[in-house]
């Protein structure tokens, strides 16, 4: 009965616990002919556009993060960032849900903190 009981104390204690990641990210990004220009970019969490150079705040997804970009000399570019699983999760799957709720909200989930968009060298 004292293990029934600490079982379910051990349970209720650890039933939903997430780890501690911002559900935002900051991603630097830049074009590999230092030139400026836009872009529009999404995931399956939200859209967003900017202007490049600049570092953008995205939300965590476990898709890639796609980008469709201009520069100001017209040259247009696609593509996307990987989004990879972050180590903190390995911690929440043994100790705390099993990684259940950062699954879900893929909080464990990352994009590099920056980025160089490349950008074909045009003749």
């Amino acid at each position: 009965m004292k293990n029934l009981l600490l079982a379910v104390a051990f349970v209720l204690v650890s039933g939903c616990a997430s780890i501690t990641n911002d559900p935002m990210v900051p991603v630097a990004l830049s074009f590999s002919n230092a030139s400026s220009g836009k872009c529009d970019l999404s995931n399956k969490r939200g859209s967003w556009s900017s202007s490049i150079p600049n570092t953008v705040s995205i939300r965590r997804s476990d898709d890639h993060l796609q980008y469709r970009c201009r520069t100001k000399a017209g040259e247009e570019v696609t593509g996307s960032i990987p989004s990879t699983m972050g180590g903190k999760i390995v911690a929440s799957a043994v100790f705390l849900d099993f990684g259940i709720v950062d699954s879900i909200t893929d909080k464990h989930r990352e994009y590099p903190a920056s980025y160089v968009i490349p950008v074909p060298v045009s003749e």
